[in-house]
């Protein structure tokens, strides 16, 4: 049986959950939520809230918690989706147990992340929002494998969800379904412990909701980390095969 482990590179406030729905939708996937959600707590120290609940739920140290997902994929599925937040890649992560995985982006215009995210947090770094992680990530991995991640932006994905998903299962070398595009309103089992603080929207969800755009400027007090975050931003997403996206959704 050919297994595939995916690894999704997102930020905060992309849809990132909805698309794991999406993929614990298929009969043949197991989903995994931000499983370097400890590490991160513990190396930063960020007092989130649930913090001590989140790591008493899962290991701490990176090289514990990448060694099992480059491992047998639980309960014998052929494909493992890998839920994972640019940010939590702090900065003593060797990126080398990434080729062992399929690595894939998930972006979203960095007006509409800050906007989302501020509600939520106090923002200090562009760093918080992942940004320049999924572009050191991004080209290690272009530079390392003869396999170029596919980038997805979260916008396409709520506007023409059957098409671009097809198109990421092609890039991925995996099966299509049509499950993908819906899912019961609810919590899931493979919901992380922080589920009750952040997943109310994705929990009252049954699909892929239209997203809400800043039309708006910046306030002062963001404007450098937006000006940082939105040229990241322009660059993966003149990385991303956009022809071959475009072709599906007109």
């Amino acid at each position: 049986m050919k297994e595939t482990r995916i690894a999704m590179w997102s930020g905060p406030r992309n849809i990132s959950t909805a698309l794991m729905r999406s993929f614990d939708n298929r009969p043949d996937c197991f989903v995994t939520d931000e499983p370097l959600y400890g590490h991160f707590l513990m190396e930063t120290g960020y007092n989130h809230p649930g913090r001590e609940e989140i790591l008493r739920s899962q290991k701490t140290n990176w090289s514990d918690v990448t060694v099992e997902l480059c491992g047998a994929i639980p309960y014998h599925k052929s494909v493992w989706y890998q839920k994972h937040m640019a940010h939590h890649l702090t900065e003593n992560i060797d990126f080398s147990w990434t080729k062992s995985l399929t690595n894939c982006f998930l972006i979203r215009h960095p007006k509409d992340v800050i906007t989302s995210f501020v509600k939520k947090f106090e923002l200090n770094s562009e760093r918080q929002l992942g940004f320049a992680q999924q572009k050191e990530l991004f080209d290690w991995l272009s530079s390392e494998t003869d396999f170029t991640p596919p980038i997805i932006e979260a916008k396409e994905i709520t506007k023409n969800p059957k098409q671009v998903l097809t198109w990421l299962c092609e890039k991925l070398n995996i099966d299509f379904f049509e499950s993908m595009l819906s899912w019961k309103k609810g919590n899931r089992e493979t919901d992380g412990i922080w589920a009750k603080y952040w997943y109310e929207n994705v929990e009252e969800s049954s699909g892929f909701m239209p997203l809400s755009q800043n039309k708006n400027d910046i306030p002062k007090q963001w404007e450098t980390i937006y000006a940082e975050s939105l040229e990241i931003y322009e660059y993966l997403l003149s990385k991303r095969e956009v022809n071959a996206i475009i072709s599906r959704t007109n």
